[in-house]
């Protein structure tokens, strides 16, 4: 019969009484410390993912953001892919539209630049003015409120005799229309924008044929069409309010 040998180990670190009575005496080196793994930790959890994707996780993201997002990012999720461009395309639109938004004061020598060489797709309305005619403190506030309203469109200011020598106080306020630089439209004094001047009225006169007011949603004739349906409501709800304002006042004074 072959001989076994059978070799016995104690479980890693363990020692008996004698080498432990050694170490006390130093007749032995320390025992060496026991191995022991590091815990485990979960690896950390990059923060997009533990965040769901869905419609509001891409309109939490910037423009950049959006450009470097890979469509591959979307675990082929067909919808999101779609939905990631589309607002990627509305981000750059806003952008685009956004450009002005108040009156610009200009000079004579500013009118080429400002005015004449607009771009292509910028429509320019140019108010000739001085200072101290009630006519044109009127247009003025109008336009101010239609600068705001259509950021889209470049509204500029200049003083009338700077832009055109000579060029006559009766014909105060005057305004141009520009598009890609050539004159479109001019219309002169105030009663051209009817009894009442109200941006709603201005809005309509400078809308007519061409879509110089941009809505910020569409272009060309649907924008035009969208603008002209806007004042048009506008203008009912003003007249409205104003019968239930004159209604208000009679009952009081009764």
């Amino acid at each position: 019969m072959a001989d076994y040998h059978f070799v016995y180990k104690d479980v890693e670190g363990a020692s008996t009484e004698w080498e432990d009575l050694q170490r006390k005496y130093g007749n032995l080196p320390p025992k060496p410390p026991v191995f022991k793994p590091d815990p485990f930790t979960p690896p950390a959890q990059d923060q997009d993912s533990a965040n769901p994707k869905d419609k509001s996780w891409i309109d939490n993201k910037t423009e950049e953001e959006l450009e470097d997002l890979e469509d591959d990012d979307l675990d082929d999720d067909r919808f999101l892919q779609e939905y990631r461009r589309k607002r990627l395309s509305e981000m750059k639109q806003m952008v685009k539209i956004a450009k002005f938004g108040s009156i610009i004061p200009i000079s004579g020598s500013d009118f080429v630049r400002e005015v004449s060489q607009a771009p292509s797709d910028v429509w320019v309305v140019v108010i000739l003015y001085k200072d101290g005619y009630p006519e044109c403190g009127v247009l003025m506030q109008c336009l101010e409120e239609l600068a705001k309203m259509y950021p889209a469109t470049k509204f500029v200011r200049i003083i009338s005799t700077d832009c055109i020598p000579k060029y006559p106080d009766c014909n105060l306020p005057t305004l141009l229309v520009y598009n890609n630089g050539a004159v479109k439209a001019n219309y002169v004094g105030l009663h051209t924008f009817g009894r009442r001047c109200t941006p709603e009225g201005v809005a309509l006169v400078l809308c007519q044929s061409d879509p110089v007011l941009n809505d910020g949603q569409s272009e060309g004739e649907a924008s035009r069409e969208a603008v002209l349906e806007g004042v048009r409501r506008r203008f009912i709800e003003r007249v409205v309010k104003q019968h239930e304002n004159n209604d208000d006042d009679g009952n009081t004074s009764d």
